[in-house]
């Protein structure tokens, strides 16, 4: 992995964000699978509960797969630190939503995994200078 970004990174950090990015792609496919799993108890699925569990489909399991193969791969060079910006910032969205809604689990969950993906992010910034 010589002069790749993800060589600065211990492979513990790798294997976290990796093991982040699929579990977010997991929470994406459940939602699919079942609309209103994130709703309150007693909530109706409607269409538009659907419409917004495809919707956020179509930006979180492109996102994780690119993360996903620019962890794995090891051929992040100067575009791991952007994806990582990238998905961190998505992951804060969702905590923030978590928080609104009274959800703690997203909010818990979504909050770690934007606190990964931006330390790591700042930890390769700081590796490369």
């Amino acid at each position: 992995m010589g002069g790749t970004v993800t060589g600065v990174l211990p492979k513990p950090l790798v294997i976290a964000n990796a093991a982040g990015a699929v579990l977010s792609m997991a929470s994406c496919a459940a939602g699919l699978i079942n609309p209103g799993i994130g709703l309150p108890k007693g909530e109706p699925v409607t269409g538009g509960v659907r419409f917004y569990a495809e919707a956020y489909a179509a930006r979180a399991l492109p996102l994780g797969a690119v993360l996903l193969h620019q962890l794995v791969r090891g051929r992040g060079g100067p575009a791991l630190p952007a994806v990582l910006l990238l998905a961190g910032a998505v992951q804060a969205g969702d905590a923030a939503i978590g928080v609104r809604t009274r959800n703690p689990g997203m909010a818990l969950g979504a909050g770690a995994l934007a606190l990964l993906h931006l330390e790591t992010a700042r930890r390769i910034a700081g590796g490369t200078r």
